[in-house]
């Protein structure tokens, strides 16, 4: 894990609406911070896997320092785009968090953040940040269960005795039943020529 530092959790300085109309920047990335961090929380993969410590004992330090690098990135990258994004967050899930998200959900994440931060740039007030923040005031219960694969379980690393087996049910390693073999018919020997001196002529395979 990077030596990247992030706040545990939001700030006391979080979005309320009694924060001035006209923010000063600091101001607007305290927000902005915040709202990355309320938005991996509200992550499905995110939440199981420091639910149930993937990332170790310290799985949601880990989101914490998620968020502080997502910042970091958008401060010192700020052509950094969804596509960018997406790869950032499923890296991260991959290193810190051992797991492969499968259902896509990191597309909305990742345009959730880039569109909090254009709407803090644009707008100039913290609406979008309250916004997020009731999001996260209102989650109620969460799912415990999300389509994710383990990456220690890549087709890789099967065994010599493992099988494979694709999408249609047929087995392609392993021990398989080997193919039925079809005895080969014996060709016919060819029949030595003779000239007329007596010598035997030799015939090519193709002419066989």
């Amino acid at each position: 894990m990077s030596t990247t530092t992030a706040p545990s959790g939001p700030q006391p300085t979080a979005p309320t609406t009694n924060n001035p109309s006209h923010p000063t920047p600091s101001q607007l990335q305290t927000a902005l911070d915040n709202s990355i961090w309320y938005l991996l929380a509200l992550w499905q993969p995110l939440h199981i896997a420091v639910t149930n410590t993937w990332g170790g004992p310290d799985s949601s330090d880990k989101r914490d320092w998620m968020a502080g690098a997502i910042s970091d990135l958008l401060t010192t990258r700020p052509e950094t785009d969804q596509e960018d994004l997406e790869m950032f967050l499923l890296q991260i899930m991959q290193d810190e968090f051992d797991c492969n998200v499968e259902d896509e959900s990191e597309c909305e994440v990742a345009m959730q953040i880039l569109g909090v931060r254009r709407r803090l740039g644009d707008e100039g007030t913290l609406e979008a940040a309250v916004e997020v923040e009731r999001r996260w005031n209102g989650r109620g219960s969460m799912k415990g269960s999300v389509n994710v694969q383990s990456v220690n379980q890549d087709v890789d690393e099967l065994g010599e005795g493992d099988e494979f087996v694709d999408g249609d049910g047929d087995e392609e390693m392993g021990e398989a039943e080997a193919p039925a073999l079809v005895p080969v018919q014996p060709k016919e020997k060819a029949i030595p020529e003779v000239d007329e001196d007596g010598f035997t002529k030799v015939v090519g395979k193709k002419k066989r």
